[in-house]
């Protein structure tokens, strides 16, 4: 007799499993539903999908205020393959308004450009990717969809996001900029814990990037469906993950971006 494989534990039920914290039970998700309509209703906008866990949730949040909500996904050109093959698995399992703000010029030109990344090459006029990948984007979806923006940006992952969160002794959620936009982060004091426990027990259909980086052996802590390369983070060992798991798609970033060999 031959015994079935053992499946192992699965981890995906055992997050459902676990209690929701204060913040993220059915209660607070139902203040949350009550906020989200009454921003949508002030500010018209879009949810910005990035198609990463925290943005996921809070498009699921949004689409069950208002099903038709537009979605806009910012494309610097230099995503995750994958991203790009879930983005239109999801547009049309979910029949997504989705609208796509591509980056211009893209980000590898920008890269390209500024001769940061070859030494063989004059090095350009300062790279503000800020402006780049965010400022000018946004600038954008907001002329075409309205004010408003609900988007997954979490105060815990970052002093900077924690700052944004809490200024001026703010806790709200809400952050209210210079040009007139309004942004307001649904789940803004969730945990990481809170995030899979949700997605798990609301059966989320997740980016299979998250699978491939733990399969890697990347530390949770660092699964952050940012762009391939954009000069962040790079002491955290993103290029050398980018070389174990995406080989060919390196190499070739490689022969646009020579000092990537240096980092690897």
């Amino acid at each position: 007799m031959v015994n079935a494989p053992d499946p192992g534990l699965d981890l995906a039920m055992l997050r459902g499993l676990r209690a929701p914290s204060a913040k993220a039970d059915p209660g607070a998700v139902a203040d949350i539903l009550t906020r989200i309509e009454a921003h949508l209703a002030a500010h018209d906008g879009y949810v910005a999908f990035s198609g990463g866990k925290d943005s996921l949730i809070v498009l699921d949040l949004a689409r069950r205020i208002e099903p038709d909500v537009p979605v806009v996904f910012f494309d610097s050109g230099l995503d995750y393959p994958e991203t790009y093959d879930y983005l239109t698995e999801l547009t049309h399992t979910w029949r997504l308004d989705l609208h796509r703000i591509p980056t211009d010029p893209p980000l590898l030109q920008v890269l390209a450009d500024s001769g940061h990344w070859d030494h063989s090459a004059p090095v350009g006029t300062p790279l503000d990717l800020h402006e780049v990948l965010i400022t000018e984007p946004a600038r954008r979806a907001h002329q075409l969809l309205g004010p408003g923006e609900l988007w997954g940006v979490r105060a815990d992952e970052s002093a900077a996001r924690r700052h944004l969160y809490t200024r001026g002794g703010r806790r709200d959620g809400i952050v209210t900029r210079a040009d007139g936009t309004t942004a307001y982060g649904p789940i803004w004091n969730w945990t990481i814990i809170d995030v899979w426990a949700h997605i798990a027990r609301h059966q989320l259909p997740i980016n299979p990037v998250y699978a491939k980086l733990r399969e890697l052996g990347v530390p949770e802590q660092q699964h952050r469906l940012s762009h391939l390369i954009d000069g962040s983070h790079l002491d955290r060992g993103r290029l050398t993950w980018l070389r174990r798991g995406w080989p060919t798609l390196c190499e070739q970033l490689t022969d646009v971006l020579p000092r990537i060999r240096q980092l690897t």
